[in-house]
């Protein structure tokens, strides 16, 4: 049986709403920080910040734990890395963490940062392996929280996370370069991964948790399509692979199946209308297992 450390914040949201796409639900009770998960592979659940997550899962506090990329590269934490998991508060999932100037700063690369200057960040260890490896000698300070408030009043640049760069330019800065990309991550304990029974339990829940991102913004098309027109429709149609074509009981009408992106579902249904598909049904799809 795992235990298992979830992110609070930024993350939580989307964190609990993946479980619970997962069928791997995270009930809270009046123990905020103590919920449970209704499923055998699961024991001990904590709600934890990210930033702590990585270590202790690699200190054994915890066999499996979530946070982001950016966090287990400030740590150093000596995790396994079980899966790559792009989703975020919004958008895909890829955040960048970026050095930022004020606006009216004639600074327009991290080579054009001064020496001595005074950088503000949540990421001290990251930042300084930054500039050392740039051979630019800075001050960093740490920052407990909105980062962007100390630039440029007691700073002169911050290095910090962003989405889609609009909290920066809300606040009169400007991105000048991006230090790392990070990504949400599924972490495990290197010796709860080297125990089998617990790493076929991690492998598992891996598997739930990606088949439900994979299937995010798909949708599975079903239609039947007369014989003569299938070559019509077959050449219309995406298809993770190929395309499945069955039959149809007591006609010379076949079905055909495949997966399509959501977005583009609009245009693509009136195309197969047009090449010959009839009765065509468009449903959800909750997970994809590869």
């Amino acid at each position: 049986m795992l235990t298992l450390a979830l992110p609070k914040g930024s993350l939580e949201e989307q964190t609990m709403l993946l479980f619970a796409q997962a069928d791997l639900e995270v009930k809270k009770s009046s123990r905020e920080y103590n919920p449970t998960i209704g499923d055998p592979r699961i024991g001990k659940v904590k709600i934890l910040r990210p930033q702590e997550i990585p270590v202790f899962v690699q200190d054994g506090d915890f066999d499996l734990g979530i946070s982001g990329f950016d966090w287990v590269t400030e740590t150093g934490a000596d995790v396994v890395e079980v899966a790559d998991m792009p989703y975020a508060k919004t958008g895909t999932g890829v955040v960048s963490m970026v050095l930022a100037v004020p606006d009216d700063s004639t600074v327009k690369s991290a080579h054009d940062i001064a020496p001595g200057s005074r950088i503000t960040t949540e990421f001290p260890n990251v930042t300084r392996r930054y500039f050392e490896q740039l051979g630019i000698p800075v001050e960093v300070f740490f920052s407990y929280g909105a980062t962007e408030a100390k630039v440029p009043d007691m700073m002169d640049a911050l290095v910090d996370l962003t989405e889609t760069g609009s909290t920066l330019r809300r606040n009169g800065l400007k991105i000048v370069d991006t230090v790392l990309t990070s990504t949400t991550r599924l972490l495990a304990n290197k010796a709860a991964w080297a125990d089998p029974l617990k790493r076929r339990e991690i492998e598992e829940i891996r598997t739930l948790l990606l088949g439900v991102i994979e299937a995010r913004g798909r949708v599975l098309l079903s239609m039947n399509v007369p014989e003569s027109r299938l070559d019509e429709v077959i050449a219309a149609l995406p298809a993770m692979k190929h395309p499945t074509v069955s039959k149809l009981y007591g006609s010379t009408a076949l079905e055909v199946t495949t997966v399509a992106d959501k977005a583009g579902v609009n245009i693509l249904i009136p195309q197969l209308k047009a090449a010959g598909a009839e009765d065509i049904l468009e449903m959800p799809i909750s997970k994809i297992v590869r």
